[in-house]
């Protein structure tokens, strides 16, 4: 079964939504450890005290569950972010203060950062709405800062190439082929692109 051909699960119970959460913090924990190859499915329900059988049913495979782990990092990283927003008039230098922001949190924790981003390497087709749902916290992290609600095409396309640089930079910052100082030169970089789409007027049809 295809991930276009699966059927949409039902909302969980506050049971079942606070086991996928201890699976996350599970997951979480052993991959800030010892990195992607740590994250085994067995230790993961061992840690979460759930049977591995109940472990799949939430998460098919390894890649499924730290690609939700990633979202879930997302998801509090954004929470974060709303409540201290960055400052500034300035829409690119905001955007680039949060990329910056959510890039130091992940230094905090190398390991778990290469786990997720292993992950989200390795995600086949059967892995894209988890994917899809990553690309979309990352867009609304990035369009809060930018204080957009309803972005042009071009404001938005702007946003993924943003999106790509940022994926790219944390890939080269974690494999040692890039420093903090040329991580944060290429963001502010490409999210000059903000002020390029914020000035171009609208095509005529």
């Amino acid at each position: 079964m295809t991930a276009e051909d699966r059927p949409a699960s039902p909302p969980l119970t506050e049971r079942q939504e606070a086991r996928r959460r201890r699976i996350l913090h599970a997951s979480a924990q052993l991959a800030s450890r010892g990195g992607f190859d740590a994250v085994q499915m067995r230790e993961v329900a061992e840690a979460a005290g759930v049977a591995l059988g109940t472990l799949y049913r939430y998460f098919p495979s390894k890649i499924h569950l730290l690609v939700a782990t990633m979202q879930d990092q997302l998801e509090g990283l954004h929470t974060t972010l709303r409540k201290r927003p960055p400052a500034g008039d300035d829409a690119a230098r905001r955007v680039a203060e949060t990329l910056m922001r959510a890039f130091r949190a992940l230094q905090r924790e190398p390991h778990l950062a290469d786990a997720m981003v292993r992950a989200l390497t390795f995600a086949d087709r059967s892995v894209s709405p988890e994917v899809d749902t990553v690309s979309r916290q990352t867009t609304a992290i990035i369009l809060d800062a930018m204080g957009l609600e309803n972005p042009t095409p071009q404001q938005l396309s702007a946003v993924r190439v943003i999106e790509h640089t940022w994926h790219s930079a944390l890939i080269t910052w974690l494999s040692g082929r890039a420093s903090i100082a040329q991580v944060k030169i290429d963001i502010e970089t490409v999210c000059r692109l903000i002020d390029l789409t914020a000035r171009e007027p609208e095509p005529r049809g």
